[in-house]
């Protein structure tokens, strides 16, 4: 059962306006707490990367069969210049 009914010959096209994100994911265990504060001490077994905010709706748009375009700006600072140094 589809919670959407498009039509199988047109493509939807929808242009997403919205703020860009880079999701970061740290993945691990957790087997203690640290005593010098209430914290978790993580064991990290792996990171990943995602599209956020707006990425994430143009994302799954398309998973949809949708043809998506985005309209966002970026910031001023050093992740997003261009001419960026690591």
């Amino acid at each position: 059962m589809s919670f959407f009914n498009f039509q199988t010959d047109k493509k939807v096209k929808i242009c997403v306006i919205g703020d860009m994100m880079l999701d970061h994911y740290i993945n691990g265990s957790c087997d203690r707490i640290s005593p010098e504060a209430p914290v978790q001490i993580v064991d990290v077994s792996g990171e990943t990367y995602s599209l956020g905010g707006a990425g994430n709706v143009l994302k799954n748009l398309q998973a949809f069969g949708c043809e998506g375009s985005i309209i966002s700006i970026s910031g001023n600072d050093d992740i997003s210049r261009s001419d960026r140094r690591d």
